[in-house]
């Protein structure tokens, strides 16, 4: 969503690191870039200006302070990462929880907007952390949408309160009274109420929401919002917040193709931090919101600790620690190692999603765009058509072996073999990192440690000598 925001950020800040001396002048210039950045990304004009004085005001005095060269870009680009990351919201903040069970969730926003999938993947969230959660139907306006909440809690194994058909029927805050005395009667730790929503915000809209509040008094009200909306993703924002209230902000849709001007906008129009996202449509694409993180994005560094959390749910432990094992022991890394690395890499989810966390992955935006999904489960199937010792050696692999592969997995014997190059290239650069050599392409001075080799205890006992003066050598006395 924030590629072109990331790319005139990263023009602004190469720039002004290749003046050397910045002075007062090119600080001025940097703001102006960055400014229009931000308004042509719709972000509201009050955030933007608030924005840029901000970071005009801390750079000009830390000026006369900078030494010269590199470090005074540096030191202006943390101070717009500083300011960027207090935009959105600052530190992340996580749900407040009920000291008496069952924790209310209400969420509210407008039709359209994605409450009811939201509902199932915060559901689903918490009830990977042990949690106990309980989906109410409150939403009786919007045709069907009882049945879907129904069949977002069925895909996430999470029981659904929905005593009304709804599709106009019914009274949406007895519903919501009902589900809560429901939810302490089965001992249910968390209970999230769907509501309903309008096209717009209007009168009707607001009261029926209020009503829901009062009548549940919950513990956390979160308002679900567009982030493709821009300004009017501000707009109605606010007038939530007078109507309504809420505690914070969830964005839907930010893996979408829209400027992402609402992110960067809401926190700090409302005043309210964003506290969950939203990154795809499948039920796992959703996590806490971390505005550093979010920040490290934007301005292209990246976002390495998301991507080592996805990768830490993705990787079995024990997989992990038997692979360590292999290569501190000097063992070779085999094609079955492989396979089980491609397999936990598929459970990561869209691999141009993955390598978009990647620091510079701006710079890489067509070849990430261009990345061919499909190659991976190619990958599997011509593995999968290996016998066991084929995998674990390679070197068995003739021409009619790769020709049986090659029927079995689909692909051409060019295919097969192209893998099994590449297999063998890597497992000679394997070899070099543990060995403390320099793999091919790396610059002079960047080479590894040798890794320390893992020798078994040699537990054969020792014949003993006959001659008792060599004995007492032998056994160190």
């Amino acid at each position: 969503m924030f590629e072109s925001l990331t790319s005139r950020f990263g023009g602004a800040f190469s720039s002004l690191r290749s003046r050397g001396k910045i002075s007062s002048s090119d600080i001025e210039t940097t703001c102006e870039e960055i400014r229009q950045a931000l308004l042509e990304s719709d972000v509201a004009l009050s955030v933007v200006e608030e924005f840029i004085e901000d970071i005009r005001k801390k750079s000009l005095d830390a000026l006369p302070t900078l030494q010269s060269g590199s470090n005074q870009a540096n030191a202006i680009f943390e101070i717009v990462n500083a300011s960027l990351i207090a935009i959105l919201g600052g530190q992340a903040r996580r749900v407040r929880f009920a000291k008496n069970p069952p924790t209310v969730i209400m969420l509210a926003g407008l039709q359209g907007a994605g409450k009811t999938t939201l509902a199932g993947k915060l559901a689903k969230f918490y009830a990977d952390q042990g949690n106990t959660p309980l989906l109410i139907a409150s939403d009786l306006q919007r045709p069907n949408a009882v049945t879907q909440l129904q069949v977002v809690g069925e895909s996430v194994n999470v029981p659904v309160f929905a005593p009304e058909l709804g599709n106009g029927q019914g009274d949406p805050v007895k519903v919501a009274k009902a589900g809560i005395e429901f939810a302490k009667s089965k001992q249910y730790n968390m209970v999230i109420v769907d509501t309903a929503g309008r096209l717009g915000v209007d009168k009707e809209l607001m009261k029926q929401a209020s009503d829901i509040r009062d009548a549940v008094n919950p513990d956390e009200i979160l308002f679900v919002v567009d982030a493709m909306m821009g300004q009017d993703a501000v707009r109605t924002s606010q007038a939530f917040l007078d109507g309504v209230g809420f505690d914070g902000v969830v964005l839907t849709k930010l893996d979408g193709d829209a400027r992402g001007g609402a992110a960067l906008s809401i926190a700090s129009m409302t005043k309210r931090p964003i506290m969950f996202a939203s990154t795809g449509e499948k039920l796992h694409e959703f996590d806490i919101f971390y505005p550093e993180r979010m920040a490290s994005r934007i301005l292209g560094l990246g976002d390495v600790a998301t991507l080592a959390e996805q990768a830490k749910k993705a990787f079995d432990t024990d997989t992990s620690a038997k692979l360590e094992a292999k290569f501190a022991s000097g063992e070779d890394f085999t094609l079955e190692d492989f396979l089980e690395q491609l397999q936990a890499m598929s459970k990561m989810g869209n691999m141009s999603k993955i390598l978009g966390m990647l620091p510079g992955a701006g710079q890489m935006k067509k070849q990430i765009e261009n990345f061919d999904e499909g190659e991976i489960i190619r990958t599997k199937a011509i593995v999968q058509s290996m016998t066991p010792a084929e995998r674990r050696e390679p070197k068995l692999l003739n021409g009619s072996r790769r020709a049986r592969i090659a029927m079995g997995s689909g692909r051409k014997v060019s295919d097969v073999n192209n893998l099994v190059d590449r297999f063998s290239a890597a497992q000679k650069m394997m070899k070099q990192v543990r060995n403390g050599g320099m793999p091919a392409g790396m610059p002079p001075g960047m080479a590894m440690p040798a890794m320390p080799k893992v020798t078994k205890p040699n537990n054969k006992k020792k014949s003993k000598s006959g001659n008792p003066a060599k004995r007492a050598l032998e056994q160190g006395l």
